[in-house]
């Protein structure tokens, strides 16, 4: 009897608790075109942190701390809406069929993008900061193998969840600039 109340608290609780506000991680337009080396790149899903692949949205402090608001989250999930900006992005500057991981056309893409991300935080400095490896591999024709460190920073205007969303969207266009350098000419 006493369990059966408790679960009628937690849930009556939780049903009176203020949903928490989203915020959409939006793409940001590229200028660069090129010309693609390959017919078609696939995306696979990108790997985040931790702390960068929950719906909350974290930051930095002064102390160098990794804290975690839970009164804003994301609208997607986070490896999810990363991987389809950089898809989004990719083929929109090589003007050439990108698509994320699994594939969504017939036959094998020409090159997979496996992307790594070891950092992907704005702290309150003022700075947000998109560092990691990306990995192209040739799948279905011959194409050089190849690994890539990227270290991105973006100022802030202050430690707002719409400066880091907004910090966040530029770095993730100069890491799709810097594959698709990779990818054309």
């Amino acid at each position: 009897m006493f369990s059966r109340l408790l679960v009628l608290a937690v849930t009556a609780f939780a049903a009176c608790a203020p949903l928490a506000d989203r915020v959409a991680l939006t793409p940001v337009s590229s200028s660069l075109e090129l010309r693609p080396l390959v017919g078609s790149a696939m995306v696979r899903t990108v790997s985040l942190p931790t702390y960068a692949a929950v719906e909350e949205i974290a930051f930095e402090t002064t102390q160098g701390r990794i804290m975690i608001r839970e009164d804003v989250l994301w609208a997607d999930e986070p490896e999810r809406a990363v991987t389809l900006i950089l898809t989004r992005t990719l083929s929109d500057i090589l003007n050439t069929d990108v698509g994320p991981d699994p594939w969504p056309f017939v036959g094998l893409p020409d090159v997979s993008v496996d992307i790594r991300v070891s950092r992907m935080l704005g702290g309150t400095d003022g700075t947000f900061e998109l560092n990691g490896q990306f990995f192209v591999a040739s799948e279905a024709i011959t194409f050089r193998d190849s690994s890539h460190i990227f270290e991105i920073s973006e100022p802030m205007a202050d430690a707002s969840v719409d400066s880091i969303s907004a910090a966040q969207s530029a770095a993730l266009l100069k890491l799709a600039e810097q594959i698709a350098a990779t990818l054309g000419r």
